[in-house]
């Protein structure tokens, strides 16, 4: 059992670092970033609310997008700090850890300034706990530690997936990055019948199978990821057409090969359906991560048919969206 909340004890007048995700979609110039969707800082507030209401002082940590190991304006947590505020009144939160190149090798001295003068540690950055990052894997060793709600919950889901799972067992995967799923697809690889895939993320895909995708976005280091995954035995489900823009920024309709130019943001209607019937025919379903950039109303209707399809199955339902 993952050690919950309540395995820390009295927390009364202790200071609890909280390992968060609060990697949120931001839009606008780089000196003045505005968040577009709040939904993870939302999702950390029952573990943060336990917290205080039993009278710990909360810092929170968390990373933003990839600022590779430099202060960078455009990946200040300034923002979410503000919106964070407006939840949370006195909750400290961090600056973004990646601004330090120690979070992303595991460096030791990182680790030793992250839990100075901190008490406890609880985890609640589900999408970030795979990685052998200094704020995930190095407090734990020195600190009475425990998981989060959210991620407390996240690993509940998946073991009743993993062990007990009614079928046909789905994985519906979204969102920008492959690599911040990869956790998720390798517990659920050897278990699931099939994966389908969408979200920025099923570029790294498209690509893997030699297939343009214009200026889509792209993960290079993951493309001998998704090739494994594609010769495995699972089943994966890729989108066959692309909803995006084109060259000149006009919105566009596309197959599955881009043309240069070319940016694909959500999946397409044939896919979006095709995705729903899947979902409908599934006994279990687990999903993780939107299919395009929701944000803009152009791109959310994937999204929306994919939540659609999971508010009328009768199946078991699991993950959290983003």
């Amino acid at each position: 059992m993952v050690p919950q909340l309540e395995d820390l004890g009295d927390v009364r007048g202790k200071t609890v670092l909280v390992r968060t995700d609060f990697n949120v979609p931001m839009s606008g110039p780089d000196d003045a970033r505005i968040i577009v969707d709040d939904f993870r800082i939302r999702a950390a507030l029952p573990t943060i609310n336990w917290l205080i209401e039993r009278g710990a002082k909360v810092v929170c940590a968390s990373h933003l997008g990839r600022p590779k190991g430099t202060p960078n304006r455009k990946y200040s947590m300034d923002p979410i700090r503000k919106r964070l505020t407006e939840f949370a009144p006195g909750v400290e939160l961090l600056e973004n850890l990646r601004f330090n190149a120690g979070e992303e090798t595991n460096d030791q001295d990182f680790v030793r300034e992250l839990v100075d003068g901190v008490d406890l540690y609880v985890n609640d950055a589900f999408g970030a706990a795979h990685r052998s990052h200094a704020s995930i894997v190095g407090p734990p060793k020195t600190l009475p530690s425990a998981a989060g709600r959210l991620l407390q919950r996240e690993v509940e889901v998946l073991s009743e997936l993993r062990n007990q799972p009614k079928r046909p067992l789905v994985a519906v995967l979204g969102g920008a990055k492959i690599s911040d799923k990869i956790g998720v697809i390798e517990a659920l690889s050897n278990v699931v019948d099939s994966f389908v895939i969408g979200g920025g993320m099923c570029f790294t895909f498209l690509a893997a199978k030699s297939l343009p995708i214009g200026d889509s976005l792209c993960e290079a280091d993951q493309i001998s990821f998704c090739k494994q995954l594609l010769q495995s035995k699972v089943q994966i489900h890729l989108p066959e057409d692309i909803v995006g823009v084109d060259k000149d920024g006009n919105f566009a309709t596309f197959g599955v090969r881009l043309p240069d130019g070319a940016k694909g943001l959500d999946i397409g209607p044939g896919s979006a359906a095709a995705f729903a019937d899947i979902i409908m025919g599934a006994r279990s379903v687990f999903w993780n991560g939107p299919m395009g950039m929701f944000e803009d109303d152009r791109f959310a209707a994937g999204t929306r048919t994919v939540a659609q399809a999971m508010s009328e199955t009768q199946g078991v339902h699991g993950g959290w969206w983003w």
